[in-house]
């Protein structure tokens, strides 16, 4: 199996039970509890994928995923979408005390979940820590809002895509931080073109 195929079903795996999740919430009329099993399925779905493909779980994609078959399975036992609402809060939550919390014990999340692609310094290695703790109690807060004061259709959009595209601008903006300190060897070659 090339690369490229690996990291589209790693793509997959990552994304396609919320792209399942927003299609189906639009498609059957707006009706949460019809996108709710669309999500759970998705969700063990991918899993499957991902286990069968890599004979593993990423550690990642299990906890979303395992979130989403928690929440989703709950909400639809207890017909109450309330309980998928606060998913993105408590999840949210849940990393950033993850990280927060590994650097109150003296070790340094970040570095561990980015191996050793950067050559940074302890304080940069603690503000990148810090820097997406903040990142993620801010979307867990803004999750509360949404879904607290917006009508549904919204909280669904801001969920998927809407919390991907602030991630992935949060992340982007730190580029050039990272870019000072990424291992010359770690680059790929130049074109040739």
């Amino acid at each position: 199996m090339t690369q490229r195929t690996r990291d589209w079903i790693r793509y997959f795996v990552d994304y396609s039970a919320l792209v399942v999740f927003l299609v189906a919430y639009f498609l059957t009329g707006r009706n949460i509890a019809n996108a709710t099993w669309a999500l759970v399925a998705g969700s063990a779905i991918a899993l499957l994928v991902g286990l069968a493909v890599e004979r593993r779980l990423a550690p990642f994609p299990l906890i979303a995923g395992g979130a989403a078959l928690v929440f989703g399975g709950a909400s639809l036992f207890f017909h109450d979408p309330r309980i998928l609402k606060i998913k993105p809060t408590v999840m949210n939550g849940f990393f950033a005390v993850l990280l927060l919390g590994g650097m109150a014990l003296g070790k340094n999340p970040m570095r561990l979940l980015l191996g050793d692609a950067f050559n940074m310094p302890d304080a940069t290695w603690r503000r990148l820590t810090i820097n997406y703790a903040a990142l993620f109690l801010g979307l867990a807060a803004l999750n509360e809002f949404v879904w607290r004061t917006q009508p549904e259709a919204t909280w669904v959009l801001f969920r998927f895509p809407g919390m991907m595209v602030l991630t992935v601008a949060f992340s982007l903006a730190h580029t050039p931080l990272l870019m000072k300190y990424v291992k010359a060897d770690e680059l790929p070659p130049p074109p040739t073109e």
